[in-house]
Formats: structure tokens, C-alpha cells, sequence
């Protein structure tokens, strides 16, 4: 991978970025060259350039110095795109098969040019059109538990850790996690968005001391905990996914955090869109969840007794207590995900868009009382089966 650092910053055209493909020699010289922009998320432009003969293709993305769901009112900073196409480069040192080749990076203009994966499909479209991706969550699984175990004081020299963790401190991007996933769901804040028809139920949410006292918390662990490389956004909208295979894609939120939060988001959204689907579609949503944590669990405590470089990992409890504390704030922080995607600033399709209104209502206000639950009981969750029962008692 190559990274320069070119010009002054300029938003890319369609124009300009196959210009820049064309330049890097991606393609063959006087190929029929096709480019779209694609991007459909608030922080970022995505050009597909296409080979129109070879069907060969590449992806150019390139950061916004602002958020595309406010605008420029809302400034943010360029380096996120260095710190994706670290974390892109991290992570395929670990497990290549789950991340795209990353052809190309530039600083200055906040580029990165990478694999074409249009071949599969991003994995929240797929799920709210009923696909199951049978290895999605054997996937994810092992993503997780290698990129934290080999980032983690356990699995690499901890001196060397805390320099890589330098690398990844991301402050603008954590500081939109900690507002809109931790703070402002919870506090009756201008960034809230939310149907008037749901207002008692989440001034109910806003009164509840219990709740903001336990969101505090795991708002508190977000700041302070700095055990793995997280992905940071890990949601189904920043995987690709087929029957076959899986790609993990966006960590410009990548930086040190807590080891369960990667799980939690993951969770939150399999739940999101489990809310979505009538009682008899939602098995395969719990069996990846399932799936997740044992497959995490199960890699993640295979490394540690074959490759752990920390001379307390032979100490009897230890790898048990690591594994509790992940699976009970994974739990929480699941929580805080579905709650901020159901009356927070940034929503989901999968509940945003249940066509009928009362269903949509009726969705949303077990989001909110499944995601109260998470939080305030996390420590009581034993086990995935947890929820599934929590889920069936908040319907």
C-alpha cells in the first residue's frame, strides 16, 4: 500500500477520480472507463470506476471535511482517512481474507483507493431483504477475536501497543460516538430525531434515572478503556456479505476501546433488524448472534493459551474474567446502538423503513424497551440465549 501526501485538499468529481484511477495505472491504457458515485453514507464520497469490457473495477472513497446529514456546520477532520487506511492495513495483517486490498492512500486529499467489492452486497440491505448469509456471524466471530487478541496486551509487546494505540487516537470520530451512541439519546438533546407519536415514551426513557446512570457508566468504559484496535462502527451497514464470503469495510472510527464494544454494535444491529421481521423470521438473527460469541470466545481463548506473550494469561480465572467483562459490556453497549438508531441522530433502514406506520411505531417502542433492559440488566445476561428472552419480554 502506498501513502503520499499530494495536493491541497478539493472534493473529487466523477471526473476527477477516474482521472486519478487512470493516473495510478489501475487500469489498461484507453480502457472504457465508467465512474459513479456512489456513497450513500454522511461522512464520505465513494466513486465505483468500471472497466466497461472487463467488468474489472476499484473503489476510490474520499473523507468530507464535514458531515453530509448536517453539513458544513458540522466540521471533521481529514485525518479519519489515514486512520481507515491504517486500520484496513492493521487488520489485513491479521485476517486479509475479511478486509479489501488497499491499492493506494493519500493524506493530503484524504483518499483512499481500494478493492471493487460490488460483488457482494452490504449486509443491512441483504437482511432487511430476508438473506440469512449463513457464515456471516462465523466471520465476524473470528474478525473480532483475532483483531483483538493480536492488538490486545496479551498478544503483542505492550510498549510496541501503546505506540500503535498512539496511531489510532481519533478524537473527532470518538467524540460522535460518545455524543450520539452514549450522551444525547438520553438527555433531550437537538440532535435527537424521533416520531412526535413516540415523545411519552422517550421522555419515559429521558426520566429514567436507573437508565442514565448505567449509560453513564458505559460511556465512562468507551473513554477510558483502551484494551484492542476496535473497528469502532462495526454495524451491518460496514459489511459486505454473500453466502460465501464477508468483508469488513469503513473503520475511519477505528481507535483503542473496550473490547466489547465491536460485539455490541454488531449485536445491536442483527437485534435492529430482527425488530423489523415478524416473530417466525427472526431465528436466524439469534443464531448469529449465537454464533458470534461463540466463535469470538472460542478463537479469541484459543489464542490466548497458544500465543499469549503475557506471563499472567497462564493464571487460572483470567481468561474467563476477560471474556465475562467482554460479553456484559457487549450487552450494554448493544443497548446504547439500538436505542441511539431508534431516536437518535442517525437512524436505521431497517426500522425506518417498516411501511406501515403503526408497525414502525410498534417496533420502535420495543427498541427502546429492549435497549433499556441491555443496559440497566446487562450484568444478568448468563449467556446469547439472554437475548432472546430479554427480547420476547420487552415485545
Amino acid at each position: 500500500m502506498t501513502i503520499v501526501q499530494s495536493t491541497v485538499y478539493e472534493p473529487l468529481t466523477e471526473q476527477k477520480a477516474t482521472a486519478l484511477a487512470v493516473r495510478l495505472g489501475l487500469f489498461r491504457d484507453g480502457a472504457p472507463l465508467v465512474c459513479r458515485e456512489i456513497g450513500d453514507g454522511n461522512l464520505n464520497l465513494v466513486f465505483h470506476i468500471v472497466d466497461q469490457e472487463t467488468k474489472q473495477g476499484v473503489i476510490i472513497k474520499q473523507a468530507l471535511p464535514y458531515a453530509k446529514v448536517v453539513g458544513e456546520s458540522w466540521p471533521l477532520t481529514l485525518k479519519r482517512a489515514v486512520i481507515e487506511s491504517n486500520a484496513l492495513r492493521t487488520f489485513a495483517s491479521f485476517v486479509p481474507q475479511y478486509v479489501p486490498n488497499v491499492y493506494y492512500s493519500d493524506e493530503s486529499l484524504a483518499i483512499t483507493v481500494m478493492e471493487d467489492l460490488s460483488h457482494l452486497q452490504i449486509a443491512r440491505k441483504g437482511l432487511i431483504e430476508g438473506k440469512t448469509y449463513p457464515l456471516l456471524s462465523r466471520h465476524i466471530g473470528e474478525f473480532i477475536a483475532k483483531t483483538a487478541f493480536y492488538t490486545s496486551d496479551f498478544g503483542m509487546n505492550q510498549q510496541e501497543k501503546k505506540k500503535l494505540a498512539q496511531s489510532f487516537v481519533n478524537p473527532e470520530l470518538c467524540k460522535i460516538t460518545e455524543d450520539l451512541v452514549f450522551t444525547d439519546p438520553f438527555f433531550d438533546h437537538d440532535t435527537n430525531n424521533f416520531e412526535d407519536e413516540l415523545r411519552p415514551d422517550v421522555e419515559t426513557l429521558w426520566n429514567d434515572d436507573r437508565l442514565r446512570l448505567e449509560a453513564a457508566k458505559l460511556k465512562r468504559k468507551f473513554l477510558t478503556e483502551a484494551d484492542v484496535l476496535l473497528h469502532g462502527d462495526l454495524h451491518t451497514g460496514s459489511i459486505f456479505a454473500s453466502t460465501d464470503e464477508t468483508k469488513v469495510i469503513d473503520p475511519e472510527f477505528a481507535f483503542y476501546g473496550p473490547i466489547g464494544f465491536d460485539l455490541g454494535q454488531f449485536f445491536a444491529n442483527l437485534l435492529l433488524n430482527a425488530l423489523s421481521r415478524p416473530e417466525f423470521e427472526r431465528q436466524p438473527l439469534f443464531d448469529h448472534i449465537d454464533r458470534t460469541w461463540d466463535v469470538f470466545a472460542s478463537i479469541f481463548s484459543e489464542l490466548w493459551r497458544t500465543k499469549s506473550i503475557e506471563t499472567y494469561a497462564a493464571t487460572p480465572g483470567l481468561l474467563d474474567d476477560v471474556l465475562r467483562h467482554a460479553f456484559v459490556d457487549a450487552v450494554g453497549f448493544a443497548g446504547c446502538e439500538v436505542i441511539r438508531r431508534t431516536i437518535g441522530l442517525a437512524h436505521v433502514a431497517d426500522l425506518d423503513g417498516i411501511e406501515q406506520k403503526e408497525a414502525r411505531l410498534a417496533a420502535k417502542r420495543h427498541a427502546l424497551r429492549l435497549g433499556r433492559r441491555l443496559i440497566v440488566e446487562r450484568n444478568e445476561l448468563t449467556g446469547t440465549d439472554g437475548f432472546r428472552r430479554v427480547f420476547a419480554e420487552t415485545e
